[in-house]
């Protein structure tokens, strides 16, 4: 005949289901309030357009073929401003952001420079490209140029003006368009055109 559990053994039992139980529930309650908050404490959206929204007011930017190994610069000169460029990354109004060797020491595979203003004061632009290096010796280089404003912060940037140029030697410098803004960022009809204009042969007055 079994001998029947005792009294004490009943209570032990009891206890030990309770303090399970709640455990349990405090986990569970714990990793709730955690997925609650995983949204908020890194907002997808906000980053993503911190990432693409691209900086500055007038944009420039050239594109050539990631398979040339070529070294292509953007020169950009904005009104009453020097020339900005490899060796003039900065001025009042431009910046050079992005200067590309080729394939020297770029770990993106990507052809491509950028400049970008602080503003957008009104006036004449000229933008340039310049065939600093061609390791690859292939020749023509095709180099698409876009060019975008931004007119305030609330405003994504648009695309004003677009170009294809080729380029067929070394040293070789290209006006690609000059054009005018007025002072709300806007093109002034009739003043694209592409009269060259050098732009790297620049030097800071002593």
């Amino acid at each position: 005949m079994s001998a029947m559990p005792g009294p004490d053994l009943f209570e032990e039992d009891d206890s030990g289901t309770v303090f399970r139980d709640v455990i349990m529930l405090a986990l569970a309650g714990f990793v709730a309030v955690v997925i609650l908050m995983l949204p908020h404490l890194n907002p997808p959206g906000a980053k993503q357009s911190e990432d693409t929204e691209p900086p500055g007011n007038v944009i420039v930017e050239i594109r050539w073929p990631d398979e040339i190994d070529a070294d292509v610069d953007l020169w950009v000169e904005a009104p009453g401003d020097v020339p900005v460029g490899y060796s003039n990354k900065g001025g009042l109004v431009f910046n050079l952001l992005r200067d590309d060797l080729g394939k020297r020491a770029d770990a993106t595979g990507m052809n491509y420079e950028v400049s970008y203003s602080r503003g957008i004061p009104p006036g004449e632009y000229a933008v340039n490209v310049h065939l600093y290096r061609n390791v690859a010796k292939t020749y023509p280089i095709p180099v698409t140029v876009v060019t975008s404003v931004k007119r305030n912060a609330q405003e994504s940037a648009k695309q004003l003006l677009a170009s294809k140029v080729e380029l067929t030697r070394e040293g070789q410098e290209i006006t690609v368009y000059r054009f005018e803004l007025d002072e709300y960022g806007r093109l002034q009809p009739g003043s694209v055109h592409s009269l060259q204009k050098p732009l790297r042969a620049w030097r800071k007055k002593s």
